[in-house]
């Protein structure tokens, strides 16, 4: 079973606010999941990304592959180099 850590969407129409998650890869993008791990609003200026840093490196430790967004907003939190 591969697991990711991807973005959830739970925005309104035009309004995209995202949930970052571990999931299974075959799972729907705002489907079934596995652990919430941070927050990630666009839209506010600058963009609020937020991460429970704890559970972000452990589930890193674990082998989760992050998508290249996540993996983009989790450098600039400071969680990976």
């Amino acid at each position: 079973m591969a697991v990711k850590m991807r973005l959830k969407r739970v925005g309104a129409k035009k309004k995209p606010y995202y949930r970052i998650v571990i999931a299974d890869e075959r799972s729907p993008r705002d489907g079934k999941f596995i652990e919430q791990v941070g927050t990630y609003n666009p839209l506010a200026n600058p963009s609020e990304i937020k991460f429970d840093d704890e559970k972000a490196r452990e589930w890193l430790k674990k082998g989760v592959q992050p998508t290249d967004t996540v993996k983009k907003l989790l450098k600039i939190s400071g969680i990976i180099e």
